[in-house]
This record gives structure tokens, C-alpha cells and sequence, in this order.
């Protein structure tokens, strides 16, 4: 767990969020979000899962840095996964349609890769 006040840190850099704002989010003192990212004091469960919402993360990215999570680290990620959350939410009709269209354009960038090469 000694990298997780850096990928507190991290993350929170890449969310553009203040030291003040992450605490004011997560319902704690700014003195306390320092003693986390610093490695003096590691959070509890709540505090944990608080962070891993704000930052749309896993618990386990927080803890172990996993690495099947590490899309999700990046801003260009997560937006990725974010759609797919939408998706997710939407009638199974709808949900396929968009998933064919999706797979059609893989499928046709993929055969461009390989003509291209």
C-alpha cells in the first residue's frame, strides 16, 4: 500500500482537483487528505471507496494499482469507459444496435491495418 498516497495524488492531479476540493468531496479534512498522500496514514474502507468514486476507479487500482484498472487512470480512458457505463444502461435494443455499428467500425479498421502493412 505505499503507493497509494502517490496515486491519490495522482489521480487527483489528473481530475484537476485541489488538495481542498478531493477533501471537500470526499468529506474530509484537507489535513487529512495530506496525511494520506504523503504515506503517514493509510484510509479507511469508506474513505477508500469515496476516492475510487470520485476518481471512477476501482478499490482495487487504489490499493494494488492493478493493471487490468489502469485504462481508467487515464483521462482519455475513462471517458471511454464512461460511455461504455452509459451504454450499459441502455435498452438491450438499443444496446445492440450500437454494438454492432461499433464492431463494424473495429472490424474495418482492423482490415486497414492489416492492408497497410
Amino acid at each position: 500500500m505505499s503507493d497509494l498516497g502517490n496515486r491519490i495524488q495522482d489521480l487527483r492531479k489528473q481530475t484537476g482537483l485541489t488538495q481542498a476540493q478531493l477533501a471537500a468531496k470526499i468529506s474530509i479534512s484537507h489535513t487529512q487528505l495530506t496525511r494520506y498522500e504523503s504515506n503517514k496514514v493509510q484510509p479507511p474502507a469508506d474513505v477508500l471507496q469515496r476516492l475510487a468514486d470520485v476518481f471512477d476507479v476501482s478499490i482495487d487500482y487504489m490499493v494494488n494499482g492493478n493493471k487490468s484498472d489502469k485504462a481508467e487512470q487515464t483521462l482519455k480512458d475513462a471517458e471511454l469507459i464512461k460511455q461504455f457505463k452509459q451504454l450499459d444502461q441502455l435498452p438491450d435494443e438499443e444496446k445492440k444496435s450500437i454494438l454492432k455499428v461499433l464492431s463494424a467500425l473495429i472490424r474495418d479498421f482492423n482490415a486497414r491495418q492489416a492492408y497497410a502493412l
